[in-house]
């Protein structure tokens, strides 16, 4: 077997590894209620809320991060779209149902994690230019990641290059602007 086949394979065994113990892991009421959270506020409500605050906190001065954010955000769900459709990689919940979560999946395939990559692709540039935020939103980028995995969704693997590929895009449109 050729070193790019193993490392996949190496990758997609404890890829399964995990998503076995995860689903049928039994969280407490308060673990549940963040990830649901976490997740719904992946959808992009957290994200706009936050783009909404800082305007109208820091009025124009803010125009620049948001704009850059949004650049990125749009940048991340082009790029997980595209790479999606190449990788056509199935998701958990289709291997092994969820104990405790009954989410549908927005979409038909895992690789990468979109919801992670646009987190992360938002909140790089937001935290480069208002830096005192910057624990806050990577909490909740972090945390909407870790719901992605622990709600069923995507393996570990998913959301760490999701969070690679949306934080190099947040870095990227944040240079642009800065």
């Amino acid at each position: 077997m050729d070193p790019a086949h193993a490392m996949i394979d190496f990758i997609a065994t404890r890829d399964h590894r995990l998503m076995r113990r995860v689903n049928r892991w039994s969280a407490p009421r308060w673990v549940r209620v963040w990830m649901l959270c976490a997740s719904r506020g992946g959808d992009g409500w957290l994200w706009y809320a936050v783009g909404i605050a800082l305007l109208i906190y820091d009025g124009s001065r803010a125009l620049p991060a948001v704009v850059a954010a949004a650049l990125a955000g749009v940048l991340s769900t082009l790029a997980f779209l595209l790479l999606k459709r190449m990788a056509a990689r199935r998701r958990p919940c289709d291997f092994e149902p969820h104990c405790w979560a009954s989410l549908l999946p927005p979409d038909q395939f895992s690789f990468p994690s979109g919801h992670t990559m646009a987190a992360f692709a938002i909140a790089v540039p937001l935290s480069l230019f208002y830096p005192p935020l910057t624990a806050g939103l990577l909490f909740c980028a972090v945390s909407i990641a870790i719901s992605r995995i622990l709600l069923g969704m995507h393996f570990l693997s998913d959301v760490i290059a999701g969070a690679m590929i949306g934080a190099s895009a947040g870095y990227a449109v944040a240079a642009l602007f800065r």
